[in-house]
């Protein structure tokens, strides 16, 4: 028995998430009919974890165990030609039988990206929320700030969260903008162009990444201020804070593991 390990991106646009679902239009789905295409078995992939319908990744993780004896070094190929050409297998490797692709997870990261100007990008609009009028961006890393560390955020997910505790670590949240802007009016109207809100923490409660985002969305507007973030998360109340961001706007970023990567 061997443990197969994939990195994997996809455009989530046309899957209703990352999870097998009863009508088969998911990205799991995919994956396990190529897999099942390729060495004639069945087999359910274990993610790292679940990206909502609409939502992409950069960077997802899956592991299966298989009895195939196909080189290690011809899965990726083998693979990739038998998916759609909205997912594409990064890399593969193989490991120790009691790697899970979830459970031995350290580190995740997600990014949001957020385009602050005039009219949208034609070509990345499904990949970033347009929002037209101008953020205040240093209010919002002000705010992000807050976020960093131990929190309960149950005032940061939905409320059809089923976890037990919503107790979670975020050991860096931060706002990067990118270096130019096409219409050089954005800068002078005070838009920023576009702003990727990169999140990495030991785990993720369901929206929280959005709920985040939404809310540092009202205090770039001046709707919030930076400081009730705090007041926020001790509220532990989803209801006091600001709306779910639009899903395609996020992307699983990277996952990360103890063991080094070759």
């Amino acid at each position: 028995m061997r443990n197969i390990y994939l990195v994997l991106s996809y455009d989530g646009t046309a899957y209703n998430g990352f999870q097998s679902q009863p009508f088969k239009n998911t990205v799991q789905d995919k994956l396990q009919e190529a897999i099942f295409k390729l060495t004639g078995d069945h087999i359910d992939v274990e993610g790292s974890g679940r990206t909502d319908s609409g939502v992409h990744a950069r960077g997802q993780v899956v592991n299966f165990k298989t009895d195939s004896d196909i080189p290690i070094e011809r899965w990726r190929m083998a693979i990739n030609s038998r998916l759609p050409r909205d997912i594409i297998i990064r890399e593969a490797r193989e490991v120790p039988l009691t790697f899970h692709a979830r459970r031995s997870a350290k580190r995740k990261t997600y990014r949001y990206t957020i385009s602050n100007t005039r009219v949208p990008d034609v070509f990345r609009r499904q990949y970033q929320y347009h929002h037209p009028t101008p953020l205040n961006v240093s209010e919002m890393e002000i705010a992000l700030r807050c976020m960093v560390g131990e929190h309960d955020f149950s005032s940061f997910c939905s409320r059809r969260s089923t976890k037990q505790s919503h107790v979670r670590t975020i050991y860096r949240a931060y706002l990067e903008r990118e270096a130019t802007t096409e219409n050089p009016l954005d800068l002078a109207d005070n838009r920023c162009g576009v702003l990727h809100l990169y999140i990495t923490g030991n785990g993720f409660l369901y929206n929280m990444v959005r709920v985040i985002a939404g809310t540092l969305i009202q205090v770039g507007e001046g709707k919030r201020m930076a400081k009730d973030m705090e007041l926020l998360l001790d509220a532990k109340d989803r209801l006091k804070a600001g709306p779910t961001a639009m899903a395609h706007g996020l992307t699983l970023w990277d996952v990360e593991y103890d063991f080094p990567k070759e």
